[in-house]
């Protein structure tokens, strides 16, 4: 996995980079919808992969058919998605326990990790600039997390169930990367979703969640936007661009959840909170800065 994920390539799609743009603005919509919904949080990650499994097998089924993949592939990509399920699970149950813009937040912990992952693990040269702003990054959410504990006690459990999904889908997100390389982005996130929807449903009912619901409009759109179209979306543009663009990119979620956390719910970003999403978001734009010639 460490020296497939891609970089940037000169045949890149022109629809690419404003796939992955729409991707994060769409997946934005998914904590509000959560909230929403009036099932049990892990439920809601399974009517997420459930509803949206038809159409995706429809969408995959000649390319999963012909693909001529060895077991260590398919089991990566099972993986991807047990990591993915694990990543839906903790976040639903973390975005009833904090703000949907802490949710977002700290559940795009990925875009810190992904940066990372690309200087430490695939060996890309650290530049002074970039030691630079993975400290930033480090001091804005250690800020996020004081604020949220000093500020709202209340939120702190949610806060860390968010930050626990996010580390899930970095390692969901770098496992797809490597599986991008051999199929089209349909198979691979079919596999993911049929690796995930067992596990999500057992563990829903295991806890004792209300897994049908009574009104089926915010699961639906849960499944149409955040799992077909967002999701799919970004399944299609990963191939194409670097952890360092990704990371970028899924700053976006967090902007957008905020808004719509104001617009829906009525709630504001405290003076600590926005310090340290500046921070963060400062570090993730110094560590794409080109190298000077």
């Amino acid at each position: 996995m460490a020296n497939s994920t891609p970089v940037r390539r000169p045949d890149t799609p022109r629809l690419a980079f404003p796939a992955l743009i729409l991707a994060n603005v769409v997946l934005a919509f998914g904590p509000t919808l959560v909230r929403l919904a009036d099932v049990g949080p892990v439920a809601a990650g399974f009517w997420r992969l459930a509803i949206a499994l038809p159409f995706l097998l429809l969408l995959s089924r000649r390319s999963l058919m012909a693909a001529r993949l060895s077991i260590w592939q398919w089991t990566a990509m099972i993986v991807a998605g047990l990591f993915f399920a694990a990543d839906l699970g903790t976040w639903h149950a973390g975005i009833h326990l904090t703000k949907v813009a802490n949710s977002t937040l700290f559940g795009n912990v990925s875009a810190l990790v992904l940066p990372i992952w690309a200087v430490f693990v695939l060996g890309q040269r650290l530049r002074r600039l970039q030691m630079l702003a993975l400290a930033l990054a480090a001091a804005g959410a250690a800020i996020l997390m004081a604020g949220s504990y000093e500020l709202a006690p209340r939120y702190l459990r949610g806060d860390l169930l968010c930050l626990l999904a996010g580390l899930f889908y970095a390692a969901y997100l770098l496992l797809v990367q490597d599986a991008r390389q051999r199929l089209d982005g349909w198979s691979v996130l079919t596999v993911a979703s049929l690796a995930g929807v067992l596990p999500l449903l057992l563990t829903a009912l295991a806890m004792g969640e209300r897994v049908l619901p009574g009104d089926w409009t915010p699961v639906i759109a849960l499944a149409l936007s955040s799992q077909l179209i967002g999701q799919g979306l970004m399944t299609y543009a990963i191939g194409w661009f670097s952890p360092l663009v990704l990371g970028l990119s899924l700053l976006l979620q967090p902007a957008v959840a905020a808004l719509l956390g104001w617009m829906l719910f009525g709630e504001t970003m405290s003076v600590t909170d926005g310090v340290g999403a500046i921070a963060v978001g400062a570090a993730l734009v110094l560590v794409r800065l080109p190298a000077r010639p």
